[in-house]
């Protein structure tokens, strides 16, 4: 006779490998999890954001941490996005095209340059990038005579700082200092680098929850990020690994007006 599944009783929570070196910030988050929950954490790294969605959508993690685009697609198949991250008190964020700082590149100059972005689905390092270059009349796909993908934004700058590929895109502050992705991302080196253009603006990453996590866990959950702030521990977390000062509760269906830039990205 067939048994039951044990329902988990451990939470699960994934987090993108385009963060960078994620390894020792996810046993932070897996750690401050745990002890806030109280009860077993597994934070896992899927390969790809593709990756990330279809394991949410199918229940093998409770909850995410994904870019604006993941959280548009997966909210319109049902998915709750539970809260949103605010940095700087802002709850939007740019994307910023870089080049080497000695690099003979400009804006008006990028046909027959070479690119390379973080992943097909990030807004900030591809998407918004993608959507601000139509904009402008180009077709990226004939601008560029090659575009690589390389999994996380710290890898795409280190390409670009040693010269092998001539311009890049991270996320930058909705306001301020436009080269703030570089120096979260890879501090100190952001005299490295001259930005090309500034885009529109993205709502922030957020965390999505399953939709076969229970209520109660999801509320359990959403108060647990919220109170982040509240903790040296938590700020810490929010600071290395989310680039974060607090989470705030996300609007529901917040971020189907990014399709458009998807679209533009085709």
């Amino acid at each position: 006779m067939a048994t039951t599944p044990k329902a988990r009783t451990s939470i699960r929570f994934a987090i993108p490998q385009t963060l960078g070196e994620v390894q020792g910030k996810a046993a932070a988050l897996q750690a401050y999890l745990s002890q806030a929950l109280g009860k077993p954490a597994e934070v896992v790294i899927p390969t790809s954001y593709e990756t990330l969605a279809k394991d949410l959508l199918g229940g093998k993690v409770d909850a995410a941490w994904a870019p604006p685009f993941v959280c548009a697609r997966i909210e319109a198949m049902g998915v709750r996005v539970l809260v949103r991250g605010v940095r700087d008190g802002a709850s939007t964020y740019r994307a910023v095209l870089l080049c080497r700082k000695d690099a003979n590149v400009t804006k008006d100059t990028l046909q027959g340059t070479s690119a390379v972005w973080s992943d097909r689905d990030s807004v900030g390092g591809y998407l918004l990038p993608m959507a601000w270059l139509r904009d402008q009349g180009h077709d990226p796909a004939k601008l560029f005579f090659k575009q690589d993908f390389v999994g996380n934004y710290r890898a795409a700058l280190e390409l670009v700082a040693k010269g092998s590929v001539d311009v890049t895109s991270v996320f930058a502050p909705a306001k301020g200092q436009e080269l703030g992705g570089v120096a979260e991302l890879w501090p100190g080196h952001e005299g490295a680098f001259r930005a090309l253009a500034v885009t529109d603006e993205s709502p922030n990453d957020g965390v999505a929850v399953s939709m076969s996590m229970g209520a109660a866990a999801v509320s359990e959950l959403e108060k647990v990020l919220l109170a982040m702030k509240e903790t040296a521990e938590g700020a810490r977390v929010l600071k290395d690994l989310f680039h974060a000062d607090r989470f705030e509760p996300a609007p529901r269906m917040g971020y189907r007006a990014l399709y458009r830039v998807a679209l533009a990205s085709l």
